[in-house]
């Protein structure tokens, strides 16, 4: 197939994932590029399996950078040809950039926008966390934790290597012992707005933060729970805000 071609467009960035019409990220950069005008698109490519990606590679012209989220953050790593150290530590891409000789690098960008969106709310009593979740951006927030040097459990719904505690394990004891919750899975996103992580929530004080990475909505169920007992409650707006631009740097560095 020849690739399609645009002459207005100086670049074409894109986000690569599964079922996502509700992306924040096209949002986001149509207007920074309107805002800046910027002669580039941002596009998604909503694709049902990783191998796909050989094909949008090939059929589409001045593409320089793309985002990667749910479910191919892990699964899209054997596509690159290189991998930046802080990604390779981590173990899950969010952000490639296509260099002018077409090689593929993978970043990570999620570790840089949870970071600095969670330092400003911490206090000397948040030493613990508990990560609810175990796929690719759980493991950017754990990075991101040990380099806050706080002590994280991974929570999941069956017992694996490298999982401290299922959802039946959690009791008001481990839930007060462990006062940062972030919830890395999908369980709350639109237009499932009424589900939420089965945890204690009675157990949850004003000195906990919620953080949740779901952006739509902005209060999910699960920062309600949590505001309901007084505690600092984040949503995922701000990491993608961050991790968004950081991933412009990575795109626009030569």
């Amino acid at each position: 197939m020849k690739k399609t071609q645009d002459n207005n467009v100086k670049h074409k960035f894109g986000l690569l994932g599964r079922d996502i019409s509700y992306s924040f990220s096209r949002g986001y950069f149509a207007k920074k590029f309107k805002k800046e005008k910027l002669p580039h698109t941002y596009v998604n490519f909503d694709l049902q399996k990783i191998e796909e990606l050989n094909d949008i590679l090939k059929d589409t012209s001045n593409i320089k950078g793309i985002n990667v989220t749910i479910p191919y953050k892990e699964e899209v790593i054997p596509m690159l040809d290189s991998l930046n150290k802080r990604a390779k530590k981590i173990g899950a891409v969010n952000t490639i950039k296509i260099t002018r000789k077409n090689k593929l690098v993978g970043y990570n960008t999620d570790y840089y926008g949870f970071k600095n969106s969670l330092k400003p709310h911490l206090k000397k009593h948040h030493k613990r966390a508990l990560i609810l979740g175990t796929g690719g951006a759980s493991k950017a927030i754990a990075y991101a934790l040990k380099k806050l040097k706080i002590k994280y459990d991974y929570v999941s719904r069956s017992k694996k290597e490298g999982v401290t505690y299922t959802y039946s394990d959690l009791n008001d004891a481990v839930v007060a012992k462990h006062t940062i919750i972030i919830n890395c899975t999908p369980i709350g996103t639109f237009p499932n707005i009424n589900d939420c992580p089965s945890i204690p929530y009675d157990a949850i004080t004003k000195k906990h933060i919620l953080y949740d990475l779901i952006y739509n909505p902005v209060q999910t169920k699960f920062l309600a729970c949590g505001k309901l007992k007084k505690a600092t409650t984040i949503n995922g707006s701000e990491m993608l805000r961050l991790q968004a631009e950081k991933s412009w740097e990575i795109w626009n560095k030569s």
